[in-house]
């Protein structure tokens, strides 16, 4: 086999493993921003509670502050 070849096979080899690794970062991340979607989405939902339980409205997460 040529050197050249040799070579070629070494790097992608190389890319491979990169991309593997790349892949399952990916994966983690994505389970993690998962979670901390549903933890926002809990926590807003629980200002939103406190909010109407201490007489006021509910907080609608698209609306934009009254200081816009």
């Amino acid at each position: 086999m040529s050197d050249k070849t040799l070579h070629l096979e070494e790097q992608i080899a190389h890319l491979t493993r990169a991309v593997e690794e790349l892949s399952d970062i990916v994966v983690r991340q994505e389970r993690e921003l998962a979670i901390l979607t549903r933890r926002s989405e809990m926590l807003m939902e629980r200002e939103a509670g406190r909010e109407l339980d201490a007489g006021g409205t509910a907080m609608m997460t698209d609306e934009r502050p009254p200081h816009w």
